[in-house]
């Protein structure tokens, strides 16, 4: 008989992102924090069906077996179960725009599959698949929904969740692909840039004030230069009066932080711009795991 787990895929933005050493074989070590948001996809995992499948619906995603959540998929099902599953994802983290929207459903998969199994993996093993398959994955594979992340995403430390905060997200037409982000990155800094890691404490953490003053992306710079329209978006959010403006990941989308009372509405936010408004929050907790027969 076939088993369904629904959940809602929670997209997130960075707080923090510092690019620091790149390794021997070649990726680039972090320091990030992660807030989850309330926008979402929705993903649906069946087991108990034959063979291995994913519907995106009519999002274009590229080939299955290129997709986050696919692989996520075949890698727990490396562990031995399920045979066979079927996902369906209904997309509305927009592709390519450092939301985390392929990591988030990633994440979903592998926590849906665990709370199918009769006998769930340990934590610590469905992290291990997680930070195979992507940076963001192991953070969006947890019911944190804010933590401070080091290496290669895989070294968390969960924070108390703040207050929920307004987020209004411009999205441009184009994306921004995580190893190009990366290649800029090496670019920018040569051979001999040798990044420091930051000092960071608990306090920095327990107030959005005590955040917003550490709040920066090593991205950023790289990506305006290359990509101008980043810095036209930044300003528009900070003329509206966002406490916070900032690219999140490697892009493209940047995001502005506003107190509830200076929120303005997304459909404030000409299109003229060259971006598509959203507006959402920051959440205070994490999506649970529906099952169904």
């Amino acid at each position: 008989m076939a088993r369904v787990a629904m959940l809602r895929a929670q997209a997130k933005i960075n707080l923090l992102l510092r690019i620091l050493g790149r390794e021997r074989s070649g990726y680039h070590s972090l320091e990030t924090v992660f807030s989850r948001l309330e926008l979402c996809d929705d993903v649906v995992v069946r087991v108990g069906v034959k063979g291995q499948s994913l519907d995106c619906g009519s999002a274009e995603l590229g080939a299955m077996e290129e997709n986050l959540a696919y692989r996520a998929a075949m890698a727990y099902r490396e562990t031995g179960w399920p045979e066979g599953f079927a996902i369906e994802i209904t997309k509305r983290i927009p592709v390519g725009g450092g939301l985390g929207g392929g990591s988030a459903d990633a994440g979903a998969v592998l926590r849906s599959l665990n709370a199918l199994r009769p006998e769930p993996i340990p934590n610590d093993a469905l992290l291990d698949l997680a930070s195979a398959i992507g940076a963001d994955v192991p953070f969006l594979s947890t019911d944190s929904a804010m933590a401070l992340a080091w290496g290669r995403g895989e070294r968390m430390l969960a924070l108390p969740p703040l207050p929920p905060r307004d987020v209004v997200l411009l999205t441009p037409s184009f994306g921004i692909s995580t190893a190009e982000a990366y290649s800029w990155i090496a670019e920018d800094r040569g051979d001999d840039y040798k990044p420091v890691a930051g000092e960071l404490t608990l306090g920095m953490f327990l107030d959005w004030n005590s955040v917003l003053k550490i709040a920066r992306n090593d991205f950023e710079p790289v990506v305006i230069r290359k990509q101008p329209l980043v810095r036209t978006l930044v300003s528009a959010l900070r003329s509206s009066g966002a406490s916070l403006a900032m690219l999140s990941g490697s892009g493209s989308t940047v995001f502005g932080l506003f107190d509830e009372a200076a929120a303005p509405d997304a459909s404030n936010f000409d299109h003229s711009l060259g971006a598509v408004p959203r507006r959402t929050r920051t959440a205070a907790h994490v999506e649970e795991v529906v099952l169904t027969d």
